[in-house]
């Protein structure tokens, strides 16, 4: 085929300052992306300036009008015009301010990248007794005019005709609909942080939406309420951690409110909405054994923390942040939003519904406490995985061997230093599951098992049904896990031939700035030359797994995230595994006595709610849903 000619180069002009006007279009398509962007920097404006009610109006999704009024501080006539100019603010005057921003605007760029691509107008009225706060004045930002008017105290920014002086860029926004989604999107972000001001959107003369101001201890959740839906707030947990310095503060929603969709995930610092990859990874991790397939979590988390540890003078939208230490935020994060989950829900359930016994339970003064379930003692050391898949064989050696006759859930009775239980009968159990009332158990009494896969139980709700094998699954897990956090360290062991692998130049950084992390977790990675790296020992519990494979892994999180999560990872995979066989079957017949002491290891096992793959281990039935079955009362 024939080569197709060079081009000629083009002629070479002259290097030369842009003009203002297309220094500010330039910015304007950094800052500006669609109508929402703007909404989005004048309310940041307008909570800056102290507003306790903000007002939006929108015609054509934003694209013919944008006003945003407010009743904040407002702004002196003889500053209106300096506004409008690239680089002027209020909010920072100095490198320390910069460094230490607490606002939500300080680049001073928004308003003249505006009034560069579109029609916009100033009006705005300061509070005070003298000649200049007798009455607004609007400023006309394309020829300046300056004009007093009528308006309270508080800013009015008009901007008309968007994308007029840069069309080609108009060509490119989607249906009057979707912009408005957008727009009402930025509201509600700033909304669900600032419960304290009332926020109203208005579209082509109807009120779309409104949220009014929330006063109290609880704002935030009337708000959270408001904005994104009662049953959130009911299928939710509340979030309150302190890391030193830092606060972790919100609401966590619980795995069963997750979603298709990442639509419903909204991190804060400082009070600013943030798009980033440490909040994210670090709030996905702690829901990573408790969430089924490829759901997505729901929560709204506020991070508090010292302005000076965080850089928001990242990206023209001021939507991404750099942290000085993303180890202790993703650190923080995950382990508050993991706390939060890690409460059985059963006894909040039980603590909400009214109170009060069923008919057919039993009433007792005293009400006897049953002790927990004994797990068996774990050999780790006799576990020596095969190559491949694991198969119950390997388990074996780990668990004691009982008697035929041992009951998987045994309660000790008064003469071996349980709980001291009243009644007549001789069998402790039996009494305790009569006596007891059902009021005192979340979980209820078991009366039945079915098909030889579900306990179900009476409780003052309703019924109960219980996945025996899930439910045991996650108690088995969650008491391997506790031996093996209560080590002291991660043990290491060498392994007699290095597993070296080719490694790029950052993952050869990582491992040399990163020596004393990688050694606390129980690797070893030295440089076997500039472009490749030697794995010399690993965690003793991973010993049998890919060392490669774990090695990059653990360096390609520690260069962004917190690298343990690697480790604690393959440990928990490794361990789901051992109580997946380590459960009690399906099929197996269990005695009231055996079901009734699963159900009260339930209640207290943390995130026994969810199986260690994420299905649920108990639903429950009410009274009212089963009346609605037969019909009653109609």
């Amino acid at each position: 085929m024939p080569v197709a000619p060079t081009p000629p180069p083009p002629p070479r002009r002259p290097i030369r300052e842009l003009p203002d006007e297309l220094i500010s279009q330039i910015a304007a398509g950094e800052v500006v992306e669609r109508p929402a962007s703007v909404v989005r920097e004048l309310v940041d404006n307008a909570l800056d300036a102290g507003a306790t009610q903000v007002t939006v109006r929108l015609q054509a999704g934003g694209v013919r009008l944008i006003a945003v009024e407010d009743d904040g501080s407002g702004i002196p006539r003889d500053e209106l015009a300096v506004a409008l100019k690239r680089h002027a603010t209020s909010k920072i005057a100095s490198l320390q301010d910069l460094e230490a921003v607490g606002t939500m605007g300080f680049r001073g760029e928004a308003l003249a990248a505006i009034n560069s691509i579109a029609d916009m107008s100033l009006l705005s009225r300061t509070e005070g007794s003298g000649a200049e706060a007798a009455h607004a004045w609007q400023l006309d930002g394309r020829s300046g005019e300056l004009k007093p008017v009528a308006r309270s105290r508080g800013t009015t920014v008009e901007v008309r005709e968007l994308f007029y002086a840069t069309p080609a860029r108009r060509k490119f926004l989607k249906t009057d609909a979707t912009e408005l989604a957008h727009c009402i999107e930025a509201v509600r972000r700033h909304a669900l942080v600032r419960p304290d001001v009332g926020f109203a959107i208005w579209h082509d003369g109807k009120l779309v939406e409104q949220w009014r101001a929330c006063t109290g201890d609880d704002a935030h959740g009337q708000r959270l309420a408001d904005v994104l839906g009662s049953e959130l707030l009911a299928h939710s947990v509340a979030v309150d951690y302190r890391a030193g310095a830092l606060h972790v503060t919100g609401r966590a929603g619980i795995p069963d409110a997750a979603r298709a969709r990442a639509d419903q995930q909204f991190a804060y610092v400082n009070g600013r909405y943030v798009r980033d990859k440490v909040l994210t990874h670090a709030a996905r991790s702690a829901y990573e054994d408790v969430l089924h397939g490829h759901r997505q979590p729901v929560y709204a988390l506020y991070v508090a923390m010292d302005p000076a540890r965080v850089d928001v003078n990242v990206h023209p939208t001021k939507i991404e942040v750099r942290f000085r230490d993303s180890r202790e935020v993703h650190q923080a994060v995950r382990h508050a939003v993991e706390n939060a989950l890690a409460a059985p829900r059963a006894a909040a359930a039980a603590l909400a519904a009214p109170k009060g016994i069923i008919p057919g339970s039993f009433e007792s003064n005293q009400a006897p406490a049953l002790s927990p379930w004994a797990q068996p003692a774990i050999n780790f050391g006799a576990y020596q995985p095969r190559h491949g898949n694991p198969r119950a064989s390997d388990f074996e050696a780990m668990w004691p061997s009982p008697p035929s006759s041992a009951a998987p859930f045994a309660v000790r009775p008064e003469s071996a230093g349980g709980y001291p239980l009243t009644g007549a009968s001789t069998d402790p159990v039996a009494t305790a599951a009569t006596d007891l009332p059902a009021s005192d158990w979340p979980l209820g009494r078991a009366i039945a098992q079915l098909q030889g896969i579900y306990v179900l139980a009476e409780n003052t709700q309703g019924l109960v049904i219980v996945d025996m094998h899930a439910a045991h699954e996650r108690i088995v897990y969650e008491r391997l896990k506790n031996q093996l956090d209560s080590a002291t360290a991660i043990s290491s062991q060498p392994l007699l031939i290095p597993a070296t692998f080719a490694a790029s130049p950052q993952e050869v950084a990582t491992a040399e700035a990163h020596i004393d992390t990688l050694q606390a977790l129980g690797l070893e990675i030295t440089p076997f030359s500039p472009r490749t790296l030697a794995v010399r020992a690993v965690p003793t519990s991973l010993a049998q797994g890919d060392a490669v494979e774990l090695a990059r892994s653990v360096l390609a999180e520690l260069a962004q995230h917190d690298a343990s999560t690697v480790i604690q990872r393959a440990q928990n995979e490794l361990l789901s595994t051992m109580a997946c066989h380590g459960a009690v079957r399906a099929n197996r017949k269990l005695t009231i006595d055996e079901m009734n002491a699963l159900l009260r290891q339930m209640e207290a096992t943390e995130r026994s709610d969810q199986c260690n793959h994420g299905r649920p281990t108990w639903r429950q039935i009410t009274v009212k849903e089963l009346d609605s079955l037969f019909l009653r009362g109609r």
